[in-house]
């Protein structure tokens, strides 16, 4: 393989253009091919990247894949698309990296990582927030148990817009949250439940899935309990029609409790405190706050440098594979079935991680 990894984008709308400014701007990427199938999408693509005549724009995602020399594809389509696309792709014998989630159904989400394992190929998972400074940053307060004893843990992802008409509210948005949570934990859910509420876009399906995941349309909010082996509990609170824009999650300890705001101007730190009994009473003691420094840089362009490492190496990720995507769908199918059910409780088994 050369120094360079010839990439073709699929997709540049709203998430795949910050892909393609990622990859153009990465030294050990070549983006040989853009495709979209809106030609406005192309051609904004390359007024705003000055992209020539090397660059191949089309609307046929065939004739990227079949470019002689191109060794990768970066996926950032409609989740209903990502199946097909991604079994074409390494049956091509190309890595992939595919935006979240990785599928709307298991049993296909594990057939591509089984595929990709035979075709000997890497699939990577676009979860950006598993490549952010304060994931990690707040991974390592964990393990130095400056929380003490975990307890329980709480989110709200909620903003005015962008309504998505191809997946729901819970799947939009609850895949971040749980993936940080799975992360700083160590550990995934035993048990799920969910709540919802559709008032936006009733009745609405996907094509490909026609009754499978949203019988009852696409719900605008969701309210997600999550369960874990050790006896943590986490709160969910997600909504795309919220004009109270929120992006926090925490982990309450009997120490202390560590908080992710994006929108603070101190995004990670640790609000210290634990309760002391003193005789009848319980007295806070030991307040503090704590910020932990973040080092500058976008998680997505980790996320592609990433990528490329993989590509390049012909090694799985460790940190996004297939196959954490995959759990992350099984998860994201046990709520929606749970929704379905007036917020019946879905027991999970972990998923075997085979080759096929």
């Amino acid at each position: 393989m050369s120094d360079q990894t010839k990439i073709a984008v699929l997709g540049v709308g709203r998430w795949g253009i910050h892909l393609l400014r990622n990859f153009l701007e990465n030294p050990r990427s070549q983006v040989v091919a853009v495709v979209d199938p809106h030609a406005e999408n192309l051609a904004a693509a390359a007024k705003r990247f000055d992209l020539g005549e090397e660059t191949l724009l089309t609307t046929d995602w065939h004739k990227a894949m079949t470019l002689d020399g191109i060794e990768g594809v970066a996926i950032a389509t409609p989740a209903a698309t990502h199946d097909s696309l991604i079994t074409s792709a390494l049956k091509a014998e190309l890595h992939v990296l595919a935006e979240k989630p990785l599928t709307l159904n298991l049993e296909e989400s594990v057939q591509l990582c089984r595929l990709a394992a035979q075709q000997q190929r890497q699939l990577v998972i676009d979860h950006t927030y598993l490549f952010h400074p304060a994931v990690t940053q707040g991974k390592a307060a964990i393990a130095t148990q400056k929380l003490g004893d975990l307890r329980y843990g709480y989110a709200a992802r909620t903003h005015l817009a962008p309504v998505r008409q191809d997946v729901d509210a819970l799947w939009d948005l609850a895949i971040h949250d749980i993936a940080i949570f799975n992360t700083w934990l160590g550990e995934l859910p035993c048990e799920v439940r969910a709540n919802g509420q559709v008032w936006l876009q009733p009745g609405a399906r996907l094509e490909a899935h026609p009754s499978d995941l949203f019988p009852q349309g696409l719900a605008d909010v969701a309210w997600v309990t999550l369960s874990y082996p050790s006896g943590f509990q986490a709160t969910l609170h997600l909504s795309w029609l919220n004009p109270d824009k929120q992006r926090r999650i925490s982990i309450v300890g009997s120490q202390g409790t560590l908080i992710f705001d994006e929108l603070a101007s101190e995004s990670l730190s640790i609000q210290h405190g634990q309760l002391e009994q003193q005789g009848t009473s319980f007295v806070p003691i030991a307040q503090s706050r704590e910020v932990l420094e973040l080092p500058p840089g976008e998680p997505l362009k980790q996320v592609c440098d990433h990528f490329l490492t993989c590509a390049q190496q012909n090694q799985p990720s460790e940190i996004s594979s297939g196959w954490v995507g995959a759990e992350l769908v099984q998860i994201l199918a046990a709520l929606s079935a749970s929704m379905r059910q007036g917020g019946r409780s879905m027991p999970l088994q972990p998923l075997r991680r085979d080759e096929g």
